[in-house]
């Protein structure tokens, strides 16, 4: 599989970011609750993968249950375009509404099942391994 540097972001433009992803990607439509409620589109890749390159002085943080995962919104918009999710803290998740699908050669949605998410975290957890 080949991979590029892909970019992303808010819907203001102040935060913005680039990942290397794969060019045909495979991303997970999740029905946990904050997924349903926010539309958020999984594709998830390893720290090394990820850097942003504008607004870390405009996100701001949400944590709930856990506290595992790092909920990072805009300050300005209120987007949350990546997140550091409890399944992969290694990693972070991004936001593939907030992506040019342009960018990718094939994009093939798969639907996860986070309401059930004890038993089926562990599906996702190698997405942030080298």
């Amino acid at each position: 599989m080949t991979k590029s540097w892909k970019k992303g972001g808010c819907h203001c433009g102040g935060v913005q970011w680039e990942a290397e992803t794969d060019d045909d990607v495979t991303v997970d439509a999740c029905n946990c609750s904050i997924c349903t409620m926010t539309g958020f589109l999984h594709i998830i890749v390893p720290n090394s993968r990820f850097r942003l390159t504008t607004g870390e002085d405009q996100l701001t943080t949400y944590v709930f249950n856990t506290c595992v995962a790092k909920h990072y919104f805009c300050k300005n918009c209120g987007v949350k375009s990546f997140y550091v999710p409890r399944s992969n803290p290694d990693g972070y998740s991004l936001n593939l509404r907030c992506m040019d699908r342009a960018q990718f050669k094939s994009i093939d949605i798969r639907q996860f099942d986070g309401q059930n998410w004890e038993e089926n975290a562990g599906d996702l957890a190698h997405l942030s391994k080298e």
